[in-house]
């Protein structure tokens, strides 16, 4: 491999650059070496990502050990627990774009030769991996690590509890005391969301995906095992660089197809297919969201986690982690082990030589827990995969909805519409939503919002009223991983660009049938296309800064919502002498 950093360091030109590293500590024996950059995003916005700058120290080490140079940057990560509900959700989905290509700047800028990329928060995983997929140089991913369960009332709660417990004290069926006691306890340390949320559905994907050690997804944040295992990745980017193995020759269509299987079968956030779309773009894999259903139908759901079931991610790596996952699947040949991964072996081999001591002596003394905690693919929670693509009238580019803990395969309901997610919670606040409504929530899009919020405050305010399944809610914005229900998200095409969701009016009949995967507007053609043709073009709504570019360039939530440039060829203009 000729590593890109020599062109900031070999050569009398070059006097100058080895100066300012010089300045930094860095001696002509450090500069001989391989510069990889070890990439955090480590701040006080939240607890997934307070603890990072003390990981990024480990992976550093790790990196200088195996006998390369580290160089820490840290990049942004917003806070989707602390923004969600209001306005600043529209920046969370942008922000996996800057994270993108901040991460792409720094390298370009510096010319280092791999990346070791730590993260917490939602958007950061997938931000970070974007970034590696663009960038094509050797590089590992490694997550930043799950919260405990928090314990109230002798139960393990998580921030999810929170949210719906606003709804339950909306109803006054919990006292301010109750909640505050809740809120009090619910995150106790540093790390992501415990439930499988989109953070721990990420991670899980990262191993199955590749991109990560074995192992690495679940172990708790602040832990000595978390410490080792960012040593140990920062060690193991040696390997790649020597080897030449780069995000491109690890992200291969098989190994989307492994991503999607453990998202489905782990009962993972919505937001995995939105993250995975945008994934495939920039590792130029084609992956459409079609595959997404063609693939869950063979997937089993086995693993009995938060939301949709019972346990957090602490659980999941008492039992062994995403290892046992993959090798009940693999086992059963339902994942593809051929597939190369960032410790230079195949999954197959990986599987072969990880060391599994651990899951059988949990199994050993407490056969049945595990057996609770994780189902056998023989005999699975459900046959089929828990994230299901929908299309229809409403939605013919698609919509997805989590089916994990819903018991109705059909609902049909009266369209109560907002054209904000404000508009919609203050109306679920005031207990204006009925059962048997259908909340519609559009221009949240990704362009409309602009920035495609996350709802979680209004569908846990739902199912804090006892609504969950007795409603249903349709919308081209996103939903947490935490959300629950009968919650239907990402439809395309949106509001802003005239999708059929702009055309829904109160009162309107809107018929969902999981069973045949489909959600229709009731009315007839002729009113259908009347409906169309009435459509009047709305501004965006921020004219300048960050989220008028991003509106500007995203592209549909079926493509991922990923940032696109509008290539146009560049005109010469002409001067007078």
């Amino acid at each position: 491999m000729v590593l890109p950093s020599r062109k900031t360091v070999e050569g009398t030109s070059r006097a100058p650059h080895r100066a300012m590293y010089k300045a930094m500590g860095l001696t002509d024996d450090d500069l001989s070496r391989p510069l990889v950059a070890v990439s955090s995003t480590c701040n006080e916005a939240t607890p997934c990502n307070i603890h990072l700058g003390k990981l990024a120290q480990k992976a550093k080490e790790g990196v200088k050990d195996s006998g390369n140079t580290p160089r820490e940057f840290t990049t942004i990560a917003v806070s989707d627990g602390i923004a969600m509900g209001h306005e600043g959700m529209k920046s969370s989905l942008v922000s996996r774009e800057i994270i993108a290509d901040s991460i792409e700047i720094m390298i370009r800028a510096h010319q280092y030769d791999a990346l070791v990329g730590i993260s917490g928060c939602d958007k950061s995983l997938p931000g970070t991996l974007m970034a590696m997929a663009r960038l094509n140089i050797p590089s590992i991913f490694v997550y930043g690590g799950t919260i405990l369960p928090g314990n109230w009332n002798g139960k393990p709660v998580s921030v999810q509890d929170v949210y719906e417990a606003v709804g339950t004290f909306d109803t006054g069926n919990m006292s301010l005391e109750q909640l505050t006691s809740l809120e009090n306890v619910a995150c106790p340390s540093a790390g992501s969301c415990a439930g499988m949320y989109t953070a721990n559905t990420m991670a899980s994907i990262s191993e199955a995906i590749g991109m990560s050690l074995p192992g690495s997804a679940t172990p708790i944040a602040e832990s000595e095992i978390r410490n080792n295992i960012c040593y140990e990745t920062g060690k193991s980017i040696d390997y790649l660089i020597k080897n030449d193995l780069k995000p491109r020759d690890i992200m291969k269509y098989e190994s989307f197809e492994n991503a999607i299987i453990m998202a489905n079968a782990i009962g993972g956030s919505t937001n995995a297919i939105l993250h995975l779309l945008a994934l495939s773009r920039e590792a130029n894999i084609k992956l459409d969201i079609k595959d997404f259903e063609i693939i869950r139908k063979k997937t089993p759901h086995i693993a009995n986690m938060r939301p949709g079931g019972n346990y957090v991610m602490l659980d999941l790596d008492n039992i062994g982690g995403i290892p046992v996952i993959l090798k009940s699947l693999f086992d059963k040949g339902i994942i593809n082990g051929d597939v190369l991964t960032v410790t230079g072996k195949t999954l197959k081999e990986n599987l072969s030589t990880y060391n599994f001591a651990k899951s059988e002596a949990y199994f050993k003394n407490n056969a049945n827990e595990f057996k609770n905690i994780l189902k056998s693919v023989d005999n699975p929670i459900h046959d089929e995969g828990t994230l299901k693509i929908l299309f229809g009238n409403l939605a013919p580019e698609g919509a997805v909805i989590k089916i994990a803990g819903l018991h109705s395969e059909r609902f049909v309901g009266t369209a109560k519409v907002f054209n904000s997610e404000e508009s919609a919670f203050e109306a679920i606040s005031n207990r204006e939503i009925i059962e048997g409504d259908v909340v519609i929530i559009r221009y949240e899009g990704p362009k409309g919002g602009p920035g495609m919020r996350e709802m979680l405050a209004t569908t846990a305010a739902l199912v804090g009223q006892g609504l969950g399944e007795k409603v249903a809610m349709l919308t081209d914005g996103r939903f947490s991983g935490a959300t629950r229900g009968f919650m239907i998200g990402h439809v395309s095409p949106e509001a802003m660009v005239g999708g059929p969701i702009s055309i829904v009016k109160n009162g309107d009949k809107i018929k969902i049938d999981l069973m045949k995967g489909v959600v229709d507007l009731k009315i007839s053609d002729k009113e259908f296309s009347k409906r169309l043709k009435k459509l009047k073009t709305i501004e965006i709504r921020y004219q300048t800064g960050a989220l008028s570019k991003y509106a500007t360039l995203v592209q549909s939530a079926a493509e991922g919502a990923i940032t696109l440039p509008i290539l146009k060829q560049i005109k010469r203009r002409k001067f007078k002498n």
